[in-house]
């Protein structure tokens, strides 16, 4: 968290060094997380992230949702 209010900060304070700074951090941050970066595990499922629902095996499921933004 301390990476992503030194984001605010830099941004407050329009200084564009700080500010690359301090996403570069939050991103090492993620990636230590595992948030970002390659996929740490081996279940042998698909990746579906990225997919449109309707483009993968929950196409039915995401369906008999109905229209959304009602």
């Amino acid at each position: 968290m301390s990476a992503r209010r030194a984001v605010r900060t830099a941004l407050a304070a329009e200084d564009t060094d700080a500010l690359a700074a301090a996403r570069r951090n939050v991103d090492k941050a993620k990636v230590g997380l595992g948030e970002r970066g390659p996929v740490w595990w081996t279940d042998g499922s698909p990746d579906l992230n990225r997919h449109m629902a309707q483009n993968t095996p929950y196409a039915d499921w995401f369906a008999s949702l109905g229209e959304t933004g009602e």
